[in-house]
């Protein structure tokens, strides 16, 4: 009995270390799986997350372009705008003592399709005019240097399309000549 004792022994430590190894073996591929599924579920939360946010990102920035686009000044891309040139060249005299003469040849874009602002800006030329008039008689030599020409030029714009036109907007004033003396 004690060779059958010591066979069992041979046989539990021999069954022990089979069984340990099968489940060493069988152990390893669960591990596996698991650190593969893992691995598969933080790239599927990584990527929602990035989608998410890209999302998000081009939403703010859709809005924001928008914004920025309405207002011509920001525009970084220009239309082609038609030009009235009639209104000519006019001498006036500014407010200083002893005054000076500022001599001004301006055009004024409107939009190329706009039919109906050429139409109007010939019907209120004169009213243009005389606004030019005032406006440049109501200024000093100092109010009409080349570095305000910018400042000038929307002053210009918002008042034509503020208070005479009405049908129609003018989008940039050009100064084919400016002068003061």
């Amino acid at each position: 009995m004690a060779d059958e004792d010591l066979e069992l022994d041979d046989g539990g430590e021999g069954a022990a270390a089979g069984g340990s190894k099968s489940k060493g073996g069988g152990g390893f591929l669960p591990t596996l799986l698991k650190w593969l599924a893992i691995v598969v579920g933080a790239i599927i939360l990584i990527v929602t997350v990035v989608v998410i946010t890209m999302n998000i990102m081009q939403s703010n920035n859709s809005n924001s372009t928008s914004v920025i686009q309405t207002g011509e000044e920001y525009s970084t891309k220009r239309e082609a705008l038609a030009w009235y040139t009639s209104i000519g060249q006019s001498t006036y005299t500014t407010i200083d003592t002893p005054s000076s003469s500022v001599t001004i040849e301006i055009i004024l874009g409107y939009k190329e399709d706009d039919k109906v602002a050429s139409t109007e800006i010939t019907k209120r030329q004169y009213e243009i005019k005389d606004y030019f008039r005032r406006y440049f008689s109501s200024k000093s030599k100092n109010e009409l240097r080349i570095q305000d020409e910018d400042k000038l030029r929307l002053e210009i714009k918002n008042a034509i399309n503020d208070d005479i036109l009405s049908g129609s907007k003018i989008y940039d004033v050009l100064f084919l000549q400016f002068s003061v003396n």
